[in-house]
């Protein structure tokens, strides 16, 4: 994973509702949207960018299993009032990233999160990022979609489980 994926990636399995020392609700099992804004700086650059991606209380457990064996990384969590809260501290291949982050659930089937990265040394360019990120419930999902694949915007299918 490129290190510039880590803080998306974490944010991303922070917003689908897992973590491993609180217990956020479980969220409906099926299609789910999701609109995400991110921040990079310096530059102050902007991208936006939608997708959808099937779950299911199996992928999240297996998400949170990737979470878990994130190496180099504290993580401290709470849950209370509908807002799952983050922060977490990792060094990756000499580069140190802290994070903090909230998700804030609607219910079972809707989340807002946001998260703030900063990289020191920067990486790629990038010393820190912000990233704002809604999903919603949508429905089942489509025929011959499992959970795990994840549908960018163009159309092209991540597998991010078992296939």
């Amino acid at each position: 994973m490129k290190k510039t994926l880590v803080p998306a990636a974490v944010a991303f399995l922070l917003a689908i509702g897992v973590a491993n020392a609180v217990d956020p609700p479980e969220v409906k099992e099926g299609l789910w949207s999701i609109q995400r804004h991110n921040i990079d700086n310096p530059g102050n650059k902007k991208t936006d960018s939608t997708s959808t991606i099937c779950r299911n209380h199996a992928y999240d457990q297996h998400a949170l299993s990737l979470t878990k064996n994130l190496k180099g990384c504290t993580v401290s969590q709470s849950f209370q009032g509908g807002k799952y809260s983050s922060k977490s501290h990792c060094v990756i291949g000499g580069t140190v990233m802290e994070s903090e982050g909230t998700v804030t659930y609607q219910g079972d089937t809707s989340a807002h999160s946001e998260t703030h990265a900063t990289f020191t040394p920067a990486t790629n360019g990038v010393s820190e990022t912000t990233m704002i990120m809604d999903q919603k419930y949508v429905g089942s999902c489509p025929a011959g979609v499992q959970p795990g694949d994840l549908t960018t915007s163009d159309g092209r299918v991540n597998h991010l489980w078992k296939h």
